[in-house]
């Protein structure tokens, strides 16, 4: 397939790029910054510009048959006035400029993958949340149903998937690189009181769960990305603790979080148990169901 993907410099764009390569697909990347992707330019079709900015690239689109929508400002900052209205701003803007540019009637049938995210249903304690439940009502389920909501306004031109992420753990980026530091060293511990549930999902099976929605034509709307067998932060305290062999006695308490996050300290404190409902449902057989090998594997690449 020719896809068009945009935010593909990422930790999950560039992993996902890989993959549709090795897959044998034909991939043109947007990208402000295509330095970052220098890596596949042999490979792949670079197209400078932003989706945040109509322009020349959105003419691209009607040469595509897949088109895969990754923009998004971090949430992972303070959430001032400013940093909330960036973190809606890119996402609903670069998806609604990509889903103006689909073509009514284009060359052949167009899918639109739109990134979302877990956040989407609030804070959830512990009943499992499938793709049928309704969203939540703080800050980050607002901006997931205005982002899944400008993705959907692409109905009658493509058919529409929306990637409710849970935390990608993988080598070089995304939460667990970010957190092995501090756990080899023994600082590692609980958020909290670690009652928490983390939907988590290992990189590789995020790329394979994308490829496959995207060639299994019959489905459609929201998707869970996440692992089938969610923890609560104690349990992956714990795991990641002994596979890297040291202790993680020590807890984080909710207070510090608060000073340190603000806002965002309830999205580290609260959780969500995600399940994937649609990927099961349709078959999709997931590499690492459970987190201690999902964990081992990525402990183990680290070292290369």
């Amino acid at each position: 397939m020719n896809i068009f993907i945009a935010g593909g410099t990422g930790f999950i764009g560039q992993a996902l790029i890989k993959k549709f390569l090795l897959t044998g697909h034909a991939v043109t990347a947007l990208a402000r910054n295509p330095d970052k992707l220098s890596d596949f330019s042999a490979q792949i079709r670079l197209v400078p510009g932003s989706p945040l900015i109509p322009g020349p690239w959105q003419q691209e689109l009607a040469n595509h048959e897949v088109i895969i929508n990754l923009t998004g400002a971090s949430i992972f900052t303070r959430w001032t006035p400013a940093a909330k209205e960036m973190i809606r701003h890119t996402r609903i803007t670069a998806t609604r400029n990509i889903v103006e540019a689909i073509p009514a009637k284009g060359p052949s049938p167009v899918t639109l993958i739109n990134a979302s995210a877990s956040g989407f249903y609030g804070f959830c304690q512990d009943e499992e949340k499938y793709e049928t439940d309704l969203p939540g009502a703080d800050f980050l389920a607002s901006v997931c149903q205005a982002w899944e909501k400008e993705a959907l306004q692409a109905q009658g031109k493509a058919r529409v998937l929306l990637m409710r992420t849970g935390v990608v753990l993988g080598k070089n980026g995304g939460a667990l690189a970010a957190m092995l530091p501090a756990f080899r060293l023994g600082l590692g511990g609980r958020l909290g009181p670690g009652q928490q549930w983390f939907p988590w999902i290992h990189l590789d099976d995020l790329t394979s769960a994308i490829i496959f929605i995207m060639e299994n034509t019959e489905i459609h709307g929201p998707v869970n990305l996440s692992a089938p067998k969610p923890l609560r932060n104690k349990e992956f305290t714990k795991c990641l603790g002994q596979i890297l062999h040291r202790p993680t006695f020590l807890t984080v308490p909710r207070f510090a979080i608060r000073l340190v996050f603000g806002e965002l300290s309830s999205v580290v404190l609260e959780g969500c148990r995600m399940m994937p409902g649609v990927l099961l449902e349709n078959g999709f057989t997931f590499r690492f169901p459970e987190i201690t090998p999902a964990v081992a594997d990525i402990v183990e690449k680290s070292k290369d």
